[in-house]
């Protein structure tokens, strides 16, 4: 039997992959996080399944459950919201999987950055303005982050950055980014993503921190910085050009 790590999306039910959602219907068990899955989801599990909230959970005591269910001979759905390849701690799940010889697939999902971009409106590869995306996130209160990828290092590019898991500490975020990006580089906050009690703020380093404070926001965001949040001159891609051959 096999475990699938699937990503559910952003929050908006119908923003998982079809073959997602086919794993969902077919298995007879379910782990999900209780405060990030959608629970229209849930909803496609099969009459009867075991469906396991690993919320509260401890890495052991989840990676207990697949091990348990696989060898009862039941598939198990994994959801992960998001795209599992980012932020996931699927790579631990997987390790431990690994050492008790449990098979498991991967299906990806539609990233939360994604579905900001999406919410925003813009590409966040303009021509001529932001080519690179660096996604990244803070150290507090969570793993340390390896050696040169703190903010200032990362910032010296100024290529556009998406930030997960930082908005309770988005006064500095800025602070570390306005060397680099200057004050008046344009951000914006995403939080909750595609979900009907979405919220998005915009404006620049010098003032989303307040923005941030007066809305309350404290989880479930995603910050972008970048010029490319506000381009608007920049050259037509060369995808498209008339100049382009095409033979």
């Amino acid at each position: 039997m096999t475990v699938r790590f699937i990503g559910a999306g952003p929050g908006a039910a119908d923003l998982v992959t079809v073959r997602g959602q086919r794993a969902i219907e077919a298995a007879p068990v379910c782990l999900y996080a209780g405060s990030l899955v959608p629970r229209e989801l849930l909803e496609s599990c099969p009459p009867g399944a075991r469906l396991v909230d690993t919320a509260r959970l401890a890495l052991g005591e989840i990676v207990a459950e697949m091990v348990a269910a696989h060898r009862a001979g039941h598939d198990v759905a994994r959801l992960h919201s998001g795209d599992p390849s980012v932020f996931s701690a699927m790579a631990e799940q997987m390790r431990r999987l690994d050492a008790e010889g449990v098979p498991y697939e991967v299906v990806p999902g539609v990233p939360a950055f994604a579905a900001a971009a999406a919410s925003l409106r813009r590409e966040l590869t303009v021509p001529g303005v932001g080519q690179t995306i660096v996604l990244t996130r803070t150290s507090v209160r969570a793993t340390p982050m390896p050696e040169g990828e703190d903010l200032g290092t990362l910032g010296r590019s100024r290529a556009t950055m998406v930030l997960h898991l930082a908005v309770q500490h988005i006064e500095e975020v800025a602070a570390e980014l306005v060397p680099n990006y200057g004050a008046d580089c344009p951000v914006a906050v995403v939080a909750r993503a595609s979900r009907d009690d979405e919220v998005i703020l915009r404006g620049t380093l010098d003032d989303i921190a307040a923005q941030v404070r007066r809305a309350g926001i404290l989880r479930t965001a995603v910050i972008v910085v970048g010029r490319v949040l506000t381009a608007s001159e920049f050259p037509d891609s060369h995808l498209y050009s008339a100049a382009r051959r095409r033979d």
